[in-house]
């Protein structure tokens, strides 16, 4: 009699695998995409999903825009809110006055870890918001206003 490997528990095996690579590597901040880990394990997009699932249940991953998903580390914070507002909280925070130049954008792309498309769609919001003023393409952004920091209730 042949012995068949069970699917039932393979996203569990390969949860485990992936939980034991990041306690191995206190630098990685990203899990393996879907498609690395569908070929390094041989399984199913469905079964690599299920893995991703279990990781965020049991606390050590969880998703991020782009279909990427995220290493959670105990005792770490990571800023959830929309980029545009972690980027006018620069303004007050690293003291910005209202005509001076503000950062670049491949200073915000290294600063916060996203591409340049992603810091372009940010500072579009603030300028549509009146928070900074640019001179056309290729020019120095300047901060027109402070941000206002409204409560939510």
């Amino acid at each position: 009699m042949s012995q068949q490997v069970s699917p039932r528990g393979t996203f569990l095996q390969v949860a485990e695998v992936v939980k034991a690579q990041i306690e191995a590597d206190p630098n990685i901040r990203e899990l393996p995409s879907a498609a690395d880990l569908m070929r390094d394990h041989n399984v199913s997009r469905g079964v690599v999903l299920r893995a991703f699932k279990a990781l965020q249940r049991d606390g050590v991953a969880e998703p991020v825009a782009g279909g990427r998903w995220r290493v959670v580390r105990k005792g770490e914070h990571v800023d959830q809110r929309p980029l545009d507002e972690r980027i006018a909280d620069l303004i007050p925070a690293e003291g910005f006055e209202v005509g001076t130049a503000f950062l670049s954008a491949s200073d915000l792309m290294g600063r916060f870890g996203v591409s340049r498309p992603t810091v372009t769609k940010a500072l579009d919001k603030l300028e549509a918001a009146g928070v900074l003023a640019s001179a056309g393409q290729g020019k120095v952004r300047t901060v027109r206003a402070m941000p206002i920091r409204e409560e939510r209730s």
